[in-house]
């Protein structure tokens, strides 16, 4: 049944994410066509023919690569914001350092009931995964395993709780990490199909214009230029984000070996 509702919920996120990456390329052509393709933008108040007077126009003139390398800074944009609230959601209500402290306080002190309060109260993907835990423990404890059995029961549940709660910090990651290469592979084709077509109209017209030529040249390199912000935009949120689920994980890990540990010490002092 788990595993039923988990597949769902990925196809309907991966359905979701498809609208955005579609919605994002749509108003990077409106913004191309309508802002940046503004007749106040050139001379003579021709986009097609007229001299860009300012950098929107001169952005415009980029060629057909530019709304999509508009619609990818958008997605790197839109998926950034979305992951910093569902990881800000997952770490809980309170601040994350000093709910681990006092969890694991209340763990090595024995008092597993006021730990498990401390975890309704901060609540996210964290204090779910050590809940759970918690109430493990209780269990094992409460049915005598010996230290093996029960770090191996413990270990177990955390991992499959994981399994269920970890998964959505890592969704459109992938997107943010393929737009850091799609950024500058896309702003190199603009270059490239920019510098094709300013020399292939200095060869027909028959003699060197070099007004026209780095005319030409500059308004390829513009593709360049927004390919490159998109992918140092995307690299910045892609590790931040990576930062942020490891240390999410690693708190999880850190409180699973903190209960493993009190019940070694607990079976100890029964052995005694």
């Amino acid at each position: 049944m788990a595993n039923v509702k988990k597949e769902s919920s990925s196809k309907g996120g991966g359905m979701v994410s498809g609208i955005i990456i579609v919605l994002c390329v749509l108003v990077g052509v409106m913004i191309w066509k309508f802002v940046m393709g503004s007749p106040a933008n050139f001379e003579g108040g021709n986009p097609e023919t007229g001299h860009p007077i300012n950098t929107l126009g001169q952005v415009y003139k980029g060629g057909f690569i530019v709304p999509i390398l508009l619609g990818m800074l958008l997605m790197v944009i839109v998926f950034s914001i979305e992951r910093f609230f569902v990881i800000t959601k997952a770490a809980g209500k309170g601040n994350l350092d000093a709910f681990m402290a006092s969890v694991q306080s209340s763990i090595k002190s024995g008092h597993i009931e006021e730990a498990i309060a401390a975890c309704d109260k901060q609540q996210g993907s964290v204090a779910n995964a050590i809940k759970s835990a918690l109430v493990k423990y209780q269990d094992v404890k409460k049915e005598g395993f010996n230290s093996e059995e029960a770090s191996e029961t413990i270990h177990k549940e955390i991992e499959e709780v994981t399994s269920l709660e970890m998964p959505m910090l890592e969704k459109n990651m992938t997107i943010i990490s393929s737009l850091v290469s799609l950024g500058t592979l896309g702003g190199l084709l603009g270059t490239v199909s920019g510098m094709i077509k300013a020399f292939g109209a200095l060869a027909s017209a028959g003699t060197p214009d070099q007004a026209a030529l780095a005319t030409g040249i500059s308004e390829a390199l513009i593709n360049t230029a927004t390919g490159i912000a998109t992918s140092i935009l995307a690299i910045i949120a892609y590790n931040f984000f990576t930062s942020k689920i490891d240390d999410l994980t690693y708190s999880i890990d850190e409180a699973g070996t903190t209960i493993v540990n009190t019940y070694r010490k607990f079976r100890g002092s029964l052995k005694q």
